[in-house]
């Protein structure tokens, strides 16, 4: 897979500490930009994992579905709500 490539999962909605500042993540270069732009945190287990997954998507060696749960679980981990999307 190429980085410009859509990959697209159900979309996560990713609410700040601001309530005027929402980001829906749906694509993998999205949820990398996401990651290493908007979190107010870069050191945590799960945020590691969710830029591996992001890698791993790309790459073939995962699923959308895969990167989906480690966004939820990396905005857990950084204290921002993560609402989830079902189409």
């Amino acid at each position: 897979m190429e980085w410009d490539t859509p990959i697209e999962f159900d979309p996560v909605i990713l609410m700040f500490h601001d309530p005027d500042r929402l980001l829906s993540v749906r694509t993998a270069i999205g949820a990398a930009n996401a990651l290493m732009t908007e979190f107010p945190c870069d050191d945590g287990e799960e945020f590691v994992a969710a830029i591996k997954a992001c890698l791993d998507v790309i790459q073939g060696n995962a699923s959308p579905g895969e990167l989906r749960a480690a966004i939820i679980r990396a905005a857990a981990e950084a204290g921002i709500t993560a609402i989830a999307v079902l189409h």
